[in-house]
């Protein structure tokens, strides 16, 4: 379990493997601890804070359609690099950015700040409990064989990432895939 009573102990235990700069040498990786953002249900910050980005994503999404939006462009190069099909599997921001006219969803007060911050900052952006990592995160290309605990219907379901995919580790194993996690858990 991260001890996250010391975040600077977290975060300079992180690390990014030298395989994964051998797929994109200018990959760079934003790792932060937040904290005193209680959980809970949506509220009317987070909604402002979602309001604010959806209205300007509209505004720039008027003049410039997502696939020529220049960050879109340049994650979905990175992603390609990982081993990611960008017309299968695209990167938060992307996939917020293409929900925007039917509406964001609000999931609750941290993942509609973080939504919110990947939109006006045009960087996909995520979150994980810390309570739940043990040790500091690294990223790895998996070999294939390592196990990733993930949940289908409710019950707890063990994938292989695909060998060589770009996957986020803790002591304990796989916890985030990039390419996957990109799309089905960032924005949720």
């Amino acid at each position: 379990m991260a001890n996250i009573q010391d975040p600077s102990s977290y975060l300079a235990n992180a690390r990014i493997a030298p395989e994964i700069f051998q797929l994109r040498s200018d990959y760079r990786a934003l790792l932060m601890v937040v904290t005193n953002i209680p959980p809970g249900p949506c509220d009317a910050t987070s909604e402002a804070f979602l309001s604010s980005a959806e209205a300007t994503a509209k505004a720039s999404l008027a003049k410039t359609p997502v696939n020529d939006v220049a960050h879109v462009a340049q994650w979905k190069e990175a992603y390609k690099a990982f081993g990611a099909k960008p017309k299968k599997t695209m990167n938060s921001l992307e996939a917020l950015l293409r929900r925007v006219d039917a509406g964001l969803p609000r999931v609750n007060r941290l993942t509609d700040i973080y939504n919110a911050i990947s939109i006006k900052h045009q960087i996909p952006l995520g979150g994980e409990d810390l309570d739940k990592y043990q040790g500091s995160p690294f990223l790895i290309r998996a070999k294939g064989d390592e196990n990733f605990d993930t949940k289908s219907g409710g019950e707890i379901v063990i994938e292989h990432p695909s060998p060589g995919e770009a996957v986020w580790c803790d002591d304990g194993g796989v916890v985030s895939d990039t390419v996957r996690a990109a799309y089905e858990r960032d924005i949720y």
